[in-house]
């Protein structure tokens, strides 16, 4: 008599896969995706990651940069910050900018969304709004500069009309002028941002506010404000990342037609690595290398900040 094989019921159930029951098996799509990814994640890290953490390390130590020796610091670099007043004013200066210039920015913004959404030649003021986004940081940093020179052009219709002219460029308002030029030439760009935002609620909502006879400000508080509340927490962030490294428009507004450095008075904390790094003496790219760790740092608390304290539930239409 013949000899009958009997399967074990595990045996049975088991997957024609050859895996083991429980053990979890990836779908093609998940396999194909690291091929794709690699090569991005290779170029990433070699061109950002490793140079950023060779400059964590640059800021442990004193350098002046190749063909000089590299000797260990330790954290000096971080308390000579602490202790440089240079840097303490600069520091001041990127907070004012980021807080007040955004505040300004926002400001402005959200006053453009209430009054150009039913105005008459939307369209082309909101273009006139968004051109000095198209004009280079430098150009606009040298004009301002010039105009606002001892004998530029705003001191000039200033006597024509018997006022005396001001030192706008000297320490005492350098720095707010810059932050008035940076906010002109930067809230084109979030004007757009927002109010193609606000382009896409349904005006029936208008229509049924304006029944019940809400206010322009009413309606924005309560229609507009809450349904582009998703963008706006986008530009609020993308704000805080560009406020904290402006520097181009630091340059030229302060040296137009000079060859001198800015100021104390007008630097950002770029301005002033940028002062340490490539300075008339010798430069100090570990103290320039602790710079950028703290802005670094600073950048990332600020953007968990934002994003906590613009987090709110999305507001859909039904």
């Amino acid at each position: 008599m013949g000899t009958a094989t009997l399967t074990p019921p595990a045996e049975a159930a088991r997957p024609a896969t050859g895996k083991r029951p429980g053990q979890r098996v990836r779908p093609a799509r998940e396999r194909a995706f690291w091929p794709f990814l690699l090569p991005a994640l290779i170029a990433y890290s070699a061109l950002f990651v490793l140079p950023s953490l060779f400059g964590v390390w640059v800021s442990f130590n004193k350098w002046a940069g190749p063909g000089s020796a590299m000797t260990w610091h330790g954290l000096g670099n971080y308390l000579e910050l602490a202790r440089s007043e240079a840097f303490r004013t600069s520091f001041v200066n990127t907070f004012v900018l980021a807080f007040g210039g955004g505040v300004l920015v926002f400001g402005f913004t959200f006053l453009s969304m209430m009054v150009l959404r039913q105005a008459r030649g939307r369209a082309f003021i909101r273009s006139v709004i968004f051109l000095p986004m198209i004009v280079s940081v430098i150009a606009v940093g040298v004009a301002i500069g010039f105009l606002l020179n001892p004998d530029g052009a705003v001191n000039t219709v200033l006597g024509w009309v018997g006022v005396e002219g001001r030192p706008w460029l000297g320490p005492d308002m350098v720095f707010k002028c810059i932050v008035a030029g940076l906010v002109w030439s930067s809230t084109g760009f979030y004007v757009a941002l927002m109010m193609s935002a606000a382009d896409s609620i349904p005006p029936h909502l208008y229509e049924d506010a304006k029944l019940v006879g809400a206010t322009k400000w009413e309606q924005f508080r309560h229609i507009t404000l809450p349904l582009t509340w998703d963008v706006f927490a986008v530009s609020a962030v993308l704000w805080v990342v560009n406020s904290l490294k402006v520097f181009e428009i630091v340059i030229a507004f302060t040296t137009a037609g000079t060859p001198a450095s800015p100021p104390v008075q007008a630097r950002t904390v770029a301005v002033q690595q940028y002062a340490s790094v490539a300075g008339n003496g010798v430069p100090e790219l570990g103290s320039g290398a602790a710079m950028g760790v703290v802005i670094l740092i600073v950048t990332a608390v600020l953007i968990v900040l934002t994003r906590r304290v613009t987090r709110r539930e999305r507001v859909e239409l039904s």
